[in-house]
């Protein structure tokens, strides 16, 4: 009884995903069976729960604020032209080809999606892949490829919540997961160069995509160890366009510029870098108020706050739109996070009420009896909560908790296999049936009549990697 009830809302979200039920239905669906088994095995005492009011409401308001961040500035950027102006820009330096793709894919789309998140940087990506002269399906299946740093997107959140519920530092598993993700990086990379080139000129172009991604890999670690996990992603994927600009510039094919930035592109360009410069010298300025000043742990919390995303989110959204965002624009962000947070909230406090309650603990170790054929499954099951919940965010809020106690009950090193989880949790977000949909719909016409062999190529790239993270599970195991 026991095992069937803390088992019981990850089968209920899982089913009622699978069954075509909307992802808000589906995480109230869990969050209810959790609550019954609460009632009925799993008490919390009044300590506990305080606790863990204590230590995850802070979390939970932050990723629902970083939510409404990353919308308004996307939808800001949107509504003014300053996307479009920035693709011109960007094609007009590199021209199409593989470099083009690869400069989206390892480039611009991990840029965007790790300054605002939630399949966002798809919306700058395809634009620009749509330009390139590929057909419809490939331009939605190379875009949605570009989704490949999610453990970084919205400077974090996901990743900071799996570090929480596994009792990591936040800077460790960041680094371990950039390490960890050179599988997913080098295969994105392969594969997006092998649909953009030529039957006679594949072999160059897929060697092109792994030494992208292997760039990107050492790009994302040195930031993350060097200025920490947050900007990471953002940082490293701002290093590749760089340097893939500069060698377009270099290059005869990039030849002379064809299309100047303008002030609507540059004034864009400005309020990210609002956004990452303020996170970044917010941090700076925690870290010597709280390592110089003795007895300032009461800087700490307000600390956090002004180096948080959420924060610089708005104020660059703000900025750009001088303070004064459209009515109507207004409007649709408030739509959107309306569908968005309340799901990503719920997911939160699913896997809160299983960790806090002990059901997480009791899936574990009945997991754990598998022993270690465990330990090469493990990714597909953060890949599951991937998939069906469409968030790094969310899957780590289901699974985090249990799979950080599966690896200290079979005994392997926390670290590593919860670095293999965060970034399986993180890839299947691009197979997921919403962002297929997104990208599809942003895809040149004659995408949506393919986006279930869209939906299977990427799932094709994705069970690659995912299966290569499982042998490097053991790898670690047996280490």
């Amino acid at each position: 009884m026991y095992l069937l009830l803390s088992a019981l809302p990850v089968v209920v979200v899982i089913v009622a995903l699978v069954c075509g039920a909307r992802s808000l239905y589906a995480a109230l669906g869990g969050v209810l069976a959790a609550a019954c088994g609460v009632a009925l095995a799993f008490p919390l005492t009044q300590s506990q729960a305080s606790q863990a009011l204590a230590l995850w409401l802070p979390v939970l308001v932050e990723v629902v604020l970083i939510v409404g961040g990353g919308l308004l500035l996307s939808e800001v950027l949107r509504a003014s032209g300053a996307q479009q102006a920035l693709a011109q820009w960007v094609l007009g330096q590199t021209g199409s080809g593989v470099g083009a793709v690869l400069l989206v894919v390892h480039g611009v789309t991990p840029f965007a999606e790790s300054l605002t998140g939630f399949g966002i940087g798809i919306t700058i990506g395809i634009p620009l892949l749509a330009h390139c002269g590929l057909p419809a399906r490939k331009v939605a299946v190379i875009g949605l490829l570009g989704l490949c740093a999610v453990p970084w997107g919205s400077m974090g959140p996901g990743t900071l919540i799996a570090a929480t519920m596994a009792g990591l530092p936040l800077d460790a598993l960041g680094l371990a997961s950039a390490w960890v993700s050179v599988i997913p990086f080098v295969l994105t990379g392969a594969a997006a160069a092998w649909l953009a080139s030529a039957p006679g000129q594949r072999g160059r172009a897929v060697l092109q995509g792994v030494g992208s991604g292997l760039l990107l890999t050492a790009a994302v670690a040195l930031v993350n160890a060097v200025v920490g996990t947050p900007p990471a992603g953002a940082l490293g994927a701002l290093a590749m366009m760089v340097l893939f600009l500069w060698r377009a510039r270099r290059s005869k094919q990039g030849g002379q510029m064809r299309v100047a930035l303008s002030p609507l592109g540059w004034r864009a360009l400005q309020a990210y870098g609002v956004l990452l410069g303020g996170v970044l010298l917010a941090g700076v300025l925690t870290n010597v108020l709280v390592n110089v000043l003795e007895g300032a742990l009461q800087w700490t919390g307000m600390g956090h706050l002004l180096a948080s995303p959420a924060l610089w989110l708005l104020v660059a959204a703000l900025w750009f739109a001088r303070g004064r965002p459209g009515r109507e624009g207004s409007l649709r962000v408030l739509r959107a996070w309306g569908q968005v947070a309340p799901v990503t909230g719920l997911f939160i406090v699913l896997g809160v009420l299983m960790a806090a309650s002990g059901m997480a603990a009791q899936l574990a170790h009945a997991l754990a009896q598998g022993g270690s054929l465990y330990v090469f499954a493990a990714p597909f099951l953060g890949a599951l909560g991937g998939f069906v919940t469409g968030s790094n965010t969310g899957a780590n809020a289901m699974f985090a908790a249990p799979q950080a106690e599966i690896a200290q009950a079979l005994g392997v090193a926390v670290l590593p296999f919860m670095a293999v989880h965060n970034v399986s949790a993180a890839l299947l977000l691009m197979a997921s049936p919403g962002k297929v949909e997104m990208a599809c719909h942003l895809a040149p016409e004659g995408a949506l009549a393919q986006r279930r062999l869209v939906q299977t190529q990427v799932l094709l790239v994705d069970m690659a990697a995912v299966a290569l993270m499982a042998m490097l599970n053991v790898a670690f195991a047996l280490h």
